[in-house]
């Protein structure tokens, strides 16, 4: 088996970028950083407005196009592969980013079975369906690059109770892009995998209304118990009233540049406030090891 260590850091001047869920939030402070850095990036978002809107208004950073693109869709994914082979004949670095909730109640029992076909189809069939598309020509290629999955600290750490379907989808992520990365090494290849885990405050993303993009075929079909979306104010706002003050809100641009430069520098865990995360796994660890239920994820709250 190669060496863990790569040939050398990143220099993304230059480099194809693909974003799945480019078109806003998080992913398009990444797109935003990844231009502002000479890199041509191709945003892949289920959203065809969005995207190209995002498109336009990012024009004039630097060399970008819009794929919509249904990532839990094998063949959606494998005509954005097409597109970016015909286009750029390349792709370095591969941003899994496109997420979603359940949509179904805060109780585990209180969610449905399309609440789990909806959530995991995104969240872990979309990286998934793209790292099988992508990575096999990305090794092809035989060029240095990175697979970045989008996780989260709920499920990817440690659950949130409050959100037992969305939580199981990121521990997947993160377990998977574990896999992922060991086998990129054992393939003797320049490629690598990153996790990340948004951090550094409160995000302000299209994950919180992400029921506008639920197919129809996988709606809920119980009663009115489901967890209705909320926007980001509104959210922000229940924060406010449990803690006693106001969260801090995260800079888009400001985390996208700081993914940007994890990413340069080849590292595989991809956050902020570690040193709190880790006396948590810590505490979990120690309640496995007596046989007993391990300490969930607050998220702060």
């Amino acid at each position: 088996m190669s060496s863990d260590t790569p040939s050398e850091r990143l220099d993304v001047n230059g480099m194809v970028a693909v974003a799945t869920g480019g078109a806003g939030g998080i992913g398009k402070g990444i797109v935003t950083a990844l231009l502002q850095r000479g890199a041509t990036v191709v945003i892949a978002d289920i959203e065809a407005d969005t995207t190209e809107a995002t498109v336009a208004e990012l024009s004039d950073i630097g060399p970008v196009s819009g794929c919509p693109t249904d990532v839990a869709n094998e063949h959606s994914v494998a005509a954005l592969a097409d597109y970016v082979y015909d286009t750029h004949g390349r792709c370095n670095l591969l941003f899994n980013n496109a997420g979603v909730t359940s949509g179904g109640g805060g109780k585990p029992w209180e969610q449905e079975p399309n609440d789990w076909r909806w959530c995991f189809s995104v969240n872990v069939f979309g990286v998934a369906i793209c790292t099988t598309e992508f990575v096999p020509r990305m090794l092809a290629g035989g060029l240095p690059g990175q697979i970045i999955n989008t996780s989260s600290g709920d499920g990817g750490f440690a659950p949130v109770p409050t959100a037992s379907v969305y939580a199981a989808s990121k521990a997947a992520v993160s377990c998977f892009t574990e896999t992922v990365h060991t086998n990129l090494i054992r393939e003797g290849s320049d490629l690598r995998a990153s996790v990340l885990y948004p951090s550094g405050g409160m995000l302000d993303t299209g994950l919180f209304t992400a029921q506008r993009n639920r197919p129809a075929h996988l709606a809920r079909v119980g009663d009115a118990t489901g967890r209705r979306s909320m926007t980001f104010q509104e959210l922000k706002d229940i924060m406010t009233e449990i803690r006693g003050y106001e969260p801090e809100v995260a800079d888009l641009l400001e985390h996208g540049n700081f993914v940007v430069d994890c990413v340069e520098e080849r590292r595989f865990i991809i956050g902020r406030n570690i040193e709190d995360t880790v006396a948590l796994l810590h505490r979990r660890a120690e309640a496995i090891g007596r046989y007993e239920m391990p300490d969930y994820h607050d998220m702060g709250l």
